[in-house]
């Protein structure tokens, strides 16, 4: 059975990767939209840049962000100049590495969906008089909906999935960094195998249960 330890860690996790959706969603909408439409030469880096989560080992990604947010870096630096002190083994430095983790899940199909539009859909709002920004709102918006739906489901999953990039940058310390990945591995270690299973069980349904509703409820992922 599930002890307190647990739940502290369910819940770590579930408040981690909502605040961190939350996140991506607000930084990433406005990339993704830059990426679907603009013709500049910096699409190809930048997009590399965001993609670059997906191909690259956690972590070295955490390891990275570790160097940058430590006390030589220059994040780490700025914050102990603000008073902020530092990030790494803080639940601000798991938000932080979280986001650049689970960015490209965020992005993508956004940005999938705003190029899907094409350009009718926003020269019909133009020639009823609407401005860029009130185009983007009411016509852009709505219409990219299953992609806002993939991207918030995905980057939710993705980020209560975070494990190596996680216990680089939080390290393992209950009720304040310690996920349910780093949990699962905890209880290995000490061969608890039984409340392992309770946690990746749990951790299989959890998964199965997004995928699950994302492909019925997602009109795109019904047509393919």
């Amino acid at each position: 059975m599930l002890n307190p330890s647990d739940f502290g860690a369910i819940w770590l996790t579930l408040k981690l990767a909502g605040l961190t959706t939350l996140i991506l969603l607000v930084v990433g909408t406005p990339l993704a939209w830059w990426l679907a439409r603009t013709r500049s030469r910096l699409k190809g880096p930048i997009g590399a840049v965001v993609a670059l989560p997906i191909v690259l080992p956690p972590t070295v990604l955490g390891f990275y962000l570790l160097i940058i947010m430590g006390p030589n870096g220059p994040v780490g630096q700025f914050t102990q100049w603000a008073g902020m002190g530092l990030l790494p083994f803080t639940f601000g430095g798991l938000v932080v590495a979280s986001v650049f983790y689970s960015l490209p899940f965020v992005v993508q199909p956004i940005q999938n969906a705003f190029e899907a539009l094409g350009d009718r859909p926003l020269e019909a709002a133009a020639t009823l008089g609407a401005r860029p920004i009130d185009a983007f709102f009411s016509v852009a918006v709505p219409l990219a909906k299953p992609g806002f739906l993939t991207a918030t489901v995905l980057g939710f999953a993705h980020t209560v999935g975070e494990f190596g990039v996680v216990l680089m940058i939080g390290g393992n310390i209950p009720d304040k960094t310690r996920v349910v990945s780093v949990q699962i591995y905890d209880h290995v270690e000490a061969l608890e195998y039984a409340q392992a299973h309770w946690l990746a069980g749990g951790m299989v349904i959890f998964s199965f249960l997004v995928l699950a509703a994302l492909y019925t409820l997602n009109p795109t992922g019904k047509k393919k």
